[in-house]
């Protein structure tokens, strides 16, 4: 029904925003990552998802058509509802999440709220063939980009739980 609103931000929450357009002030539920992109009393466009429930009707949004597309396919999932979905999205970003989805990384969706390993498994199993190819190219390259300090860290202390000696293991790392 809502492609999008043109507003001006006029709070900022966690998990949703409040837009004013016209001096109506829509509250929008967002994601962690949509509530970071915007600022308080600067002008934003939001595309929006009309959420219509038996009890209510609520908007959910985001700060690219990217996001809403992979939130669209996140709750076509059976058993995902919109805040699962927004929960899902609040941990990874599309491009990330269409990433796990291919490559089947059960551990990394299982780490979204909402989600455990059943749910991840759903997700992977109903979504497979139906992430965008556009996305999937560029995903190629998220595979092959160094690793961060945290992944680096977790390396390490692997390294050192199977026995390597500190040095060992981080000369395995270099």
């Amino acid at each position: 029904m809502y492609s999008y609103i043109k507003g001006i931000v006029e709070e900022i929450y966690l998990d949703r925003i409040i837009l004013e357009n016209n001096g109506i002030g829509y509250e929008i539920n967002v994601s962690s990552f949509t509530a970071q992109s915007v600022q308080k009393g600067k002008s934003a466009k939001i595309f929006t998802k009309l959420i219509v429930r038996e009890d209510d009707m609520s908007l959910c949004g985001f700060s690219t058509q990217m996001e809403l597309e992979m939130f669209k396919l996140l709750t076509s999932v059976s058993k995902i509802g919109p805040k699962v979905g927004l929960g899902i999205l609040s941990c990874a970003t599309p491009p990330q999440l269409s990433a796990y989805i291919l490559s089947e990384d059960i551990a990394k969706l299982s780490k979204c709220p909402g989600v455990g390993k059943k749910t991840a498994e759903r997700i992977i199993l109903e979504l497979k063939d139906k992430v965008d190819k556009d996305m999937a190219e560029f995903e190629a390259t998220l595979f092959n980009q160094a690793p961060t300090g945290l992944e680096l860290d977790e390396a390490l202390e692997a390294l050192l739980a199977l026995g390597y000696s500190e040095k060992e293991a981080e000369s395995a790392l270099k």
